[in-house]
């Protein structure tokens, strides 16, 4: 009986610790489940004042902790920075909160988006027109490709709101992806003359046709025979890796050349523009003193550079803390190996973590007479914050089939090829501004797919640089040092990187310079 009795027990505590662990499982299940639910609603306090409270509900689209800790982040840390007035453009409002998403869900209708994106770049609007007067020959055009990371784009319209001089400019919001909630931050700008485009060929108005993804195109790694046994539409056409193309890839060329195009060639109030044309990107960030910078830079290059084709206002400036001291050193030789492994662990992640984004403010690159470079141009250096005017604009429309035609789903190593074979022209010369201007604050995007995608971080330490090197802005001059680049940034582009072996790609690009002035009507099924 005793035995029985005891049997009977370590049955029931069995069943209690399996009930137990069965509601252990389904808590966590339904917590997970926080970042999958599309029917979820979440609450949060959001210290953009001590009032302000939001609530986020999400309908069709997705919410991970992630997008919230950076939207509350970027309320402690860095608001304190902005001024009362700009934290109208850095508010999240309770509907499709989407934080630094590179990937939005499909829209409803695709056929009134399309409708929509006609109507808009058939209307060219200019807001705001009405109150700063309407665009010159000379005014500063300020060209940004916006895709979905709205939490970018927010700090930097916060930048250029505080950019002396801003109200002189036009800014040309050129998307690729159609969204409510981008449309009203852009349409909200009133420091400024504004306007928008949409790239009509993109992924969200054709998901199952070329330019997007077709059903039947190749998968990327196919091999050739499979490919042409499987007879799927671009079959014969690989890349030079031996890869089909990839929607997501080429569309940010074709969206980078269609915009150029569009701005240079069919909009009307560019008909006579002669004035610069500066390109930047959604999570790019601008000094208040960028457009002194540039007027600077243009000027030094008519007097003293004449063949300086391309101005730039960005540079890659990172410093890295790669050595341990030698006190470090030494102390390391008396730990064992597993400390020395725990050590050399906690090493790395204060690398990368201090790695990650680290401009230093050094003394000859601010000052009242400031550096800059005269050099080759060359793509992963001189990308950021580029300026050229319809002059080189129409160099590079003679060159065109260097562009369009070159295996390489990158627009700036395209444009360096561009650059190499423009014969007896010889490559562009660029005008750097060595203390930067513009800054890249983007985290991740679609080369940088980190786990610690925290927009605060970045944004703070730029604000904080700009804070430092605030009585160094504004320079009466620059002098400029003429270099010939290193070898590595002087060899000729043997091939690309690929992704643009596709005809279909190549003659979509082609046929975007054919268009005039008058854009073609777009007739969508």
């Amino acid at each position: 009986m005793p035995r029985l009795k005891y049997a009977s027990i370590l049955r029931v505590l069995v069943l209690v610790g399996l009930l137990c662990i069965w509601i252990q499982i389904m808590l966590a299940a339904s917590s997970s489940g926080l970042d999958r639910d599309g029917d979820t609603t979440y609450s949060y306090t959001n210290d953009v004042t001590e009032t302000d409270v939001y609530t986020l509900i999400t309908n069709d689209e997705i919410i991970s902790r992630e997008d919230m800790m950076n939207i509350n982040e970027t309320s402690e840390q860095v608001l304190a920075l902005v001024p009362q007035e700009l934290h109208k453009y850095l508010l999240v409002h309770p509907k499709n909160v989407t934080g630094n998403s590179t990937e939005r869900a499909g829209p409803k209708n695709i056929t009134s988006i399309r409708r929509a994106i006609e109507r808009s770049n058939d209307a060219q609007t200019i807001y705001n027109e009405d109150i700063f007067g309407p665009v010159q020959n000379d005014t500063v055009i300020i060209a940004i490709q916006v895709h979905t990371r709205i939490t970018y784009l927010r700090h930097l319209i916060v930048s250029l709101a505080q950019a002396k001089d801003i109200e002189r400019t036009l800014l040309i919001f050129s998307h690729d992806y159609y969204d409510e909630e981008v449309n009203d931050l852009v349409r909200s700008i009133d420091f400024t003359k504004v306007m928008q485009i949409f790239y009509p060929y993109s992924i969200q108005t054709h998901p199952n046709e070329f330019p997007g993804v077709d059903p039947n195109d190749c998968p990327r790694n196919f091999k050739y025979n499979k490919a042409l046994k499987q007879k799927c539409n671009n079959a014969l056409h690989p890349d030079v890796h031996g890869h089909y193309r990839e929607a997501k890839y080429t569309q940010t060329k074709h969206h980078w050349w269609w915009k150029a195009n569009r701005i240079f060639n069919q909009l009307q109030c560019t008909t006579t523009h002669t004035g610069p044309v500066l390109f930047l990107e959604e999570d790019h960030y601008v000094a208040e003193d960028f457009l002194h910078m540039l007027a600077l830079l243009r000027n030094t290059a008519d007097k003293t550079c004449p063949q300086c084709e391309i101005l730039c206002l960005g540079t890659y400036l990172k410093t890295y803390q790669y050595h341990l001291n030698s006190d470090k050193r030494r102390k390391q030789l008396t730990l064992t190996y597993l400390q020395q492994l725990r050590v050399a662990n906690e090493e790395r992640r204060r690398r990368q973590d201090t790695q990650a984004w680290n401009f230093q403010v050094y003394p000859n690159l601010y000052g009242s007479t400031q550096k800059v470079e005269i050099t080759p141009w060359h793509s992963s250096m001189h990308n950021m914050g580029m300026a050229f005017n319809q002059t080189v604009w129409a160099s590079i429309m003679a060159h065109q089939d260097q562009f369009c035609a070159y295996d390489d789903y990158n627009w700036d190593y395209s444009l360096l090829h561009l650059s190499q074979n423009r014969g007896a022209v010889g490559k562009f010369k660029v005008m750097l501004c060595k203390g930067p201007r513009v800054f890249h604050i983007g985290e991740c995007g679609i080369h940088h797919k980190k786990s610690n995608c925290n927009a605060s971080t970045v944004i703070g330490k730029v604000q904080k640089l700009l804070q430092t090197a605030s009585s160094h802005l504004y320079p009466s001059r620059v002098t400029a040092t003429v270099t010939f680049g290193g070898a590595k940034h002087n060899k000729k582009l043997l091939k690309g990187n690929g992704g643009w072996g596709d005809i279909r790609d190549q003659e979509l690009c082609a046929n975007m310079t054919r268009e005039g002035r008058q854009m073609k009507k777009y007739f969508f099924t």
